[in-house]
């Protein structure tokens, strides 16, 4: 169908660096194709029962084609998303500018030059701030108490900006919305200028906690449902299943092939293709001027690693300065107050910690601390997990059902009884996740073994920074009353760190010795080839980095306009 088809622009990925970029290049007359590996999903497509969620992983070589993609390596692990809308689609939605002062020296851009494109891509999201102010929204412990341990420990907490609509109307300023005229409204209907790519009615957030697995009812401003949608409006060609292998410079020297392969309806049901099936799946390829690899932090990496034989020239620089972003998973378990983690979106508010580039003394690597959240799923996990307890419930319960029938017990009425065989639930209403991100040390690089990639990350450099959050985590938690769990993984796996945030591997930086890229995308050597995605930037964001990824990304579409342009 495309074989030998020509465009002006080919983008792999459609997370925040490939749909901005999709968006921008259709909308400036440009011919644009591009590839996702992954499905789309169109609200309540999100899978919940336990068959559906146990075969919703990316492993096409053990046949399992789903949302969830888990990378481990020795020191570390990642979580990322394969679908149509990329890392939006499992992430908690916050956008937030990276700091203006922790743009070190390893940044060739500033805070300046990303301003203009911050400000674009936070209308495009559609950005609100919580509402906390209003019922029932006032009724999110979880950020209540977050807010009221910040004060406590003289810190201010900082409102974030989420890519959720909790009104049906788009709002002109996230942190003055006019509520009188727009008020927001748990389930209300999301009004859009034009139908979406899926063609499917939204509702505003219904505050159930199910974000990081995938908002079933649209609420979440996902970048299908604004740039990818005006993408397609605009004429931009999008092809998801469509998984890049190759990719190569045109003999002529102008612009380059790519191939890639297409999964069929057998992938999608998660039938185990075997070796001749997989070889047998249909081969396409296709040329383009410029070819933008937006395919994630590890994604773009390998794939940029396993077709170097194409590329002799890529610097050296390929495959470094790997960060986690300083992410961080904790537990605050048996809270003074109640907390129910399951109600509200999973991030609302954050406590941002100093860092000694603020300039105010040598306090060492900021970061942030955010409240978070779980599905009401989890929390029925939560409970159930206190098998002993529950085995006395039942117990408790049939005595007295059988009390009951031997009419040695007169009340009939059971409501009382099913309540206590509930218990009190303090296990998961007194409990929640604590995320951070923050500038831990870039200290990783990328190899390719046996066909595989790997990363030598440890936790060695940033242990100092590790040190400083366990201890104002424990302080947070001693605040309210909880104690403080650290992140499973670090404990029983040898201190390895589990991030949602994988940035470097195709650093940005002035030359071609220290990095990758320019600062406008574009690979060193190789003109019309851009990186536009996590793996392009040379440090950590400190902040949850969606927003600076896609902000980048609108600045070298930018760039790409400008030279297009006669």
């Amino acid at each position: 169908m495309l074989e030998g088809q020509e465009y002006d622009a080919v983008i792999v990925g459609s997370g925040f660096g490939g749909s901005v970029l999709a968006y921008r290049l259709a909308q400036a007359g440009l011919r644009v194709c591009l590839l996702e590996r992954g499905k789309a999903y169109p609200p309540n497509s999100f899978p919940r029962s336990p068959v559906d969620l146990r075969n919703n992983f990316w492993d096409p070589s053990n046949g399992l084609y789903g949302l969830n993609n888990v990378w481990s390596f020795k020191g570390s692990a990642g979580l990322v998303a394969s679908g149509l809308g990329g890392g939006s689609l499992i992430y908690a939605n916050v956008l937030i500018r990276k700091d203006a002062r922790w743009f070190d020296a390893s940044w060739p851009i500033q805070y300046s030059q990303l301003v203009p494109h911050y400000e674009r891509v936070e209308k495009m999201m559609n950005v609100q701030r919580y509402p906390l102010h209003r019922d029932p929204y006032a009724q999110t412990n979880k950020t209540i108490e977050i807010e009221r341990a910040a004060r406590c420990l003289g810190h201010e907490p900082v409102p974030l900006n989420l890519a959720v609509s909790f009104r049906t109307m788009p709002v002109a300023d996230p942190a003055h919305p006019d509520d009188a005229v727009n008020p927001p409204v748990v389930g209300g209907p999301i009004w859009e200028p034009y139908p979406n790519l899926h063609g499917m009615p939204r509702s505003t957030c219904r505050l159930c906690g199910e974000c990081d697995i995938g908002c079933n009812y649209g609420s979440k401003n996902t970048l299908d449902f604004n740039y990818l949608s005006e993408a397609r409006r605009h004429g931009a060609e999008i092809r998801p299943l469509s998984q890049v292998e190759t990719f190569a410079p045109r003999r002529d020297g102008k612009g380059y092939h790519v191939t890639f392969i297409t999964h069929d309806a057998d992938s999608l049901t998660g039938k185990h293709l075997d070796k001749r099936q997989k070889l047998a799946r249909k081969r396409i390829t296709i040329s383009c001027d410029r070819l933008i690899l937006a395919a994630g932090t590890m994604g773009t990496t390998f794939l940029l690693m396993s077709n170097q034989s194409n590329f002799p020239n890529l610097s050296p620089a390929l495959g470094s300065r790997f960060s986690t972003n300083g992410d961080d998973l904790a537990f605050f378990l048996d809270a003074k107050n109640k907390l129910r983690p399951e109600f509200g979106p999973v991030i609302t508010t954050a406590i941002r910690y100093p860092d000694s580039l603020d300039g105010d003394g040598e306090v060492g690597r900021g970061f942030y601390v955010e409240d978070g959240g779980n599905p009401y799923l989890l929390s029925w996990m939560v409970e159930l997990s206190g098998v002993l307890g529950l085995i006395r419930r039942a117990f408790r319960f049939l005595w007295y059902t059988l009390l009951t029938k031997l009419r040695l017990a007169r009340k009939p009425d059971l409501g009382y009884r099913f309540a206590k065989l509930l218990g009190s639930c303090r296990r998961s209403s007194h409990a929640m996740p604590v995320l951070v991100m923050g500038r831990d040390v870039p200290s990783g690089k990328f190899s390719l073994k046996d066909g595989f990639l790997d990363c030598d990350w440890t936790v060695v450099p940033s242990r100092r920074y590790h040190q400083r959050v366990a201890r104002e985590l424990g302080k947070i938690a001693e605040t309210i009353g909880a104690k403080y769990v650290e992140n499973p993984l670090w404990r029983f796996d040898f201190q390895k760190v589990l991030t949602a945030h994988p940035l470097g591997g195709c650093p940005m930086a002035r030359n071609p010795q220290d990095g990758v890229v320019n600062e406008w995308g574009e690979v060193f050597g190789y003109p019309g080839l851009y990186v536009a995605d996590g793996s392009a930037m040379p440090g950590p964001v400190g902040p949850n980095p969606s927003l600076t990824i896609a902000a980048f990304a609108d600045r070298v579409a930018d760039g790409i306009i400008a030279q297009a342009r006669p």
